[in-house]
């Protein structure tokens, strides 16, 4: 097999030709490693590889999983035992994980053959993929703008050619804010579809799964790994069918709603409009409902409880993962005599005198020095106002069973555009502007993806964004199936990507 035939296959379709012998795992590894080496210089998108592990893996006996010999990508976001784990953060460069996620041992046990890691910003926490430790993430269509976050460098592999999915993970729009600014395909599941271990309070915002150029790798690989643990706080009931089989055929007329205005009554960019009206005439054209609305809901009190519940979310695994080093580095009994804070500054003070570099990036210290000004009642009045808004957002879904908008308020930035070196108030402003949708999924709990069926005149693409109901990821994949056939994007290629090596 060509480098050329390799992309030309989606996951689903390389283990079809592992399983009949057509093509062996050691070869596909072997390709998708000449891949990395041929792109990955330029993007930037792989920050850790064990190729010689992984060809072990290659030739050992996988297990007999959907995606059987095919290679992967896992987010430096979660932990893979023995693996250093950064969190893309530069105090965390040489943490090794004792455990893995639950939801990276079921990947795996899928058959997929995992290469290496892939960037993202630091603890997640940003919508652009930009971290001191490693440098920035290119995306493929133009090295002048980001791939997104933060789950950017999966994004950016896949849509290069490197891998044909990748592990993401999302609690903002992490999946779906690169699946839109590559230009592939990205659902984020319902709160309590992925399973959870090892637990945080993100619990209630974040989830797992992955990045694709095919609708039907996102839908396998739910198959393969959706359904909470033992312990999981949240569940949601299993499908009564496979979710691969709802790609397969049209779904039923649905209503789908759409906005060409923001959650504060704004007009959209001119890029996103177009995205929106182009999708909604081939909705109609498909024969869906389509109708002009959105939900009226309070942005600005929304935002600000979002912000402060993101800053919350930070600052608990900030803590959880400081309190694990700490452990490590200099033992529970000193760090009894420390105290947590204390701990944290003399380690970070340390680490900058040995590394020249800050221990944490500036958006990180904003977000947690905010999140320890607010009261724990707050937090749980921000958690009930969001509850509350949950509420309004179902009144309104009674009137549809699709909410469609941008992704993105704009199409990809460019790299540095979103700027930590600012004050507060103003890198808040352009992540609001950024991310104006994404995380009423999150928060609500609702499964929603981002699909891309547009492009910008210059070559830039912007995804269509779905909202959809609790656990009704069958109803989304099945309009994406359907979309992908009507408008195909599978033979767009970036100008970074295997294809013009």
């Amino acid at each position: 097999m060509r480098l050329s035939e390799y992309a030309d296959h989606d996951a689903v379709g390389l283990a079809s030709l592992v399983a009949a012998g057509e093509v062996a795992p050691r070869e596909l590894l072997d390709l998708a490693i000449e891949a990395c080496e041929a792109v990955n210089p330029r993007i930037n998108a792989v920050i850790a590889t064990d190729f010689e592990r992984a060809r072990r893996a290659a030739r050992a006996d996988l297990p007999d999983g959907p995606f059987r010999g095919v290679p992967f990508l896992v987010k430096d976001l979660t932990v893979e035992e023995g693996k250093v784990t950064t969190f893309g953060s530069v105090f965390f460069r040489n943490f090794t994980a004792e455990t893995s996620a639950t939801m990276v041992s079921r990947m795996l046990a899928t058959g997929l053959i995992s290469l290496g890691r892939t960037s993202t910003p630091e603890f997640g926490l940003l919508p652009t993929t930009e971290p001191t430790l490693f440098g920035s993430t290119k995306n493929p269509w133009s090295l002048d703008h980001s791939p997104g976050g933060s789950s950017g460098g999966s994004a950016a592999a896949v849509v290069a050619g490197v891998v044909p999915m990748a592990h993401a993970s999302d609690g903002g729009g992490s999946i779906r804010i690169p699946a839109s600014a590559c230009g592939i395909f990205g659902l984020k599941p319902s709160r309590g579809r992925m399973p959870r271990f090892p637990a945080s309070a993100a619990d209630i915002v974040s989830t797992d799964l992955c990045v694709s150029r095919s609708v039907r790798d996102t839908a396998t690989m739910l198959d393969a790994t959706h359904g909470a643990v033992p312990g999981d706080r949240y569940f949601v009931a299993p499908p009564d069918r496979p979710f691969a089989e709802a790609v397969a055929r049209d779904p039923a007329r649905l209503r789908v709603a759409y906005s060409l205005h923001d959650l504060r009554g704004e007009r959209l960019d001119d890029d996103c409009i177009a995205a929106v009206e182009s999708t909604a005439t081939l909705l109609d054209e498909l024969g869906h409902e389509v109708i002009e609305g959105r939900p009226v809901l309070d942005a600005d009190a929304l935002a600000d409880a979002f912000l402060e519940l993101w800053a919350a979310l930070a600052a608990n695994a900030f803590e959880l993962i400081l309190a694990e080093v700490g452990r490590r580095r200099i033992g529970r009994a000193m760090k009894r005599v420390l105290g947590d804070h204390r701990t944290l500054r003399v380690l970070a003070r340390l680490d900058e005198r040995k590394t020249g570099m800050p221990a944490f990036e500036p958006f990180t210290r904003m977000l947690v020095d905010r999140s320890r000004r607010l009261s724990q009642g707050h937090y749980l009045l921000t958690d009930a106002y969001l509850q509350a808004t949950s509420y309004e957002l179902a009144r309104f879904f009674e009137s549809c069973d699709v909410w469609l908008t941008p992704t993105l308020g704009s199409a990809p930035v460019r790299i540095g555009e979103i700027d930590q070196s600012v004050e507060w108030e103003v890198i808040r402003e352009q992540v609001e502007r950024y991310v104006p949708f994404t995380p009423i999924a999150n928060f609500s709990g609702r499964p929603a993806m981002s699909v891309p069926l547009h492009w910008t005149g210059n070559g830039l693409p912007v995804g269509s964004h779905f909202l959809g109901e609790p656990g009704a990821e069958a109803t989304l994949l099945g309009l994406a199936g359907q979309l992908e056939r009507a408008r195909p994007w599978w033979n767009r290629r970036p100008p970074s990507s295997i294809d013009a090596t």
